[in-house]
C-alpha cells in the first residue's frame, strides 16, 4: 500500500500545506498536492540546538524540519506526465514552505531535493520532494557561496551570471533557451548528462521571482527531465535547487539554480579520495543528444492512453 496515495492520509502525518478541490477537508481526499512532515526526518522541528565543545569538536542536537512535497494524487505520475499547471504547483509549493520556514531564527540554510528511482535514494515510486531546513549552512554550500564572493570581489560580478552569458555566446552546451531560463550542461562536468537550470535575471534566492516566471520555469523543468527520459530510457536522477543561505547578505554574488543529476555512472574510490570526476561523456555532446530529442511525441502518446 502507498501511503501517498489518495485514501491513506491517514498513514502519513498530518499536512502542512495542501493544495484541494473546494469544500474538501484537511487530510483527506480531494488534493492536488500535500506537503506533510517526513515520518523519519533527519531533523526535527522541536527543541533548542544546545550548542557545545566536547574538546575539539563541536556538537549540537539535530534541529530542523524535514518535510515531503507529495506532488500528484496519481501514483504512476511523475513530472513529466503533468500539466504545466500542476508542475507550477510543485515548484510554488516550495516557495510557500521555503518562506514559512525562513521566519524561524534557528534555521540557516533551506535545500529542496529530489530522489528518483532506487539507484538515487528513492524509498517509494509515488511522485514527491524533499525539503530540508539545516540550523548550520553546510559545507558544500558555503564552499560554493565562498567561491562565489571571491569571485565577485575579484571581478565585481556574478560568476553565475557571466556563465549565463558565457553559454548563451557558445551555445554548444545549452539544451534549450526558455527565454527568462536556460538550461544547459555545465562545462567540465562532473557526470554524464547533469545539467543545470538558471534564471538569466540575476536572483539569488529562489523567492525573488516573479508568479509569471514560475510558469515559464515549470516548462522548463519538465521539458529537461522529459528529454532526459526519452534519451537515457528513464534513468533514476537527483534534482537539487541550490539558493542562498537564509541571509540578505549573499545578494550580489549568489544566483540560484537547480542542478540534476542522471545516476548514469558510480562515484568510487578515485573520486571520493581526490575530488576529481572522470565523465565519459563530454558536455557538448551530451547537450546536443538532449537537444535533438522530439518531446512531442511522449506527450501524444500519453494522451491516447488516457483516452483509452
Amino acid at each position: 500500500m502507498c501511503p501517498f496515495c489518495p485514501g491513506n492520509e491517514s498513514h502519513t502525518p498530518h499536512e502542512v500545506l495542501a493544495y484541494r478541490e473546494p469544500g474538501t477537508e484537511p487530510d483527506r481526499p480531494g488534493w492536488r498536492l500535500r506537503v506533510i512532515s517526513n515520518r523519519y526526518p533527519a531533523l526535527k522541528i522541536e527543541g533548542s540546538l544546545d550548542r557545545a565543545p566536547h574538546g575539539i569538536y563541536d556538537r549540537m542536537n539535530g534541529v530542523g524540519a524535514h518535510e515531503v512535497i507529495i506532488e500528484t494524487p496519481e501514483h504512476a505520475f511523475d513530472i513529466v506526465d503533468m500539466t504545466d499547471s500542476q508542475v507550477r504547483d510543485v515548484l510554488w509549493s516550495y516557495r510557500e514552505r521555503m518562506a514559512d520556514l525562513e521566519r524561524d531564527v534557528r534555521f540557516k540554510h533551506i535545500i529542496v531535493f529530489k530522489n528518483y528511482g532506487e539507484a538515487a535514494g528513492a524509498s517509494l515510486e509515488h511522485s514527491h520532494s524533499q525539503l530540508i531546513a539545516t540550523p548550520i549552512v553546510p559545507k558544500r554550500v558555503q564552499e560554493e557561496v565562498s567561491g562565489a564572493k571571491r569571485y565577485h570581489e575579484f571581478k565585481e560580478r556574478c560568476i553565475f551570471c557571466d556563465i549565463i552569458r558565457q553559454e548563451v555566446a557558445d551555445r554548444e552546451r545549452i539544451v534549450k533557451d526558455h527565454d527568462a531560463f536556460i538550461s544547459f550542461v555545465p562545462f567540465a562536468s562532473r557526470f554524464p548528462f547533469e545539467t543545470c537550470i538558471m534564471p538569466k535575471s540575476h536572483q539569488a534566492s529562489f523567492l525573488e521571482m516573479s508568479d509569471h516566471e514560475f510558469t515559464i520555469l515549470a516548462r522548463c523543468l519538465k521539458d529537461t527531465l522529459l528529454r532526459m527520459k526519452l534519451a537515457l530510457n528513464n534513468p533514476p536522477f537527483n534534482y537539487v535547487l541550490h539558493t542562498r543561505p537564509l541571509s540578505r547578505e549573499y545578494h550580489d554574488y549568489y544566483h540560484w539554480h537547480f542542478e540534476i543529476i542522471p545516476r548514469l555512472t558510480k562515484t568510487a574510490g578515485f573520486e571520493w579520495g581526490t575530488g576529481f570526476y572522470i565523465n565519459p561523456t563530454p558536455p557538448e555532446e551530451s547537450a546536443e543528444f538532449l537537444r535533438q530529442i522530439d518531446i512531442s511525441q511522449y506527450g501524444a502518446t500519453e494522451i491516447r492512453q488516457a483516452n483509452g
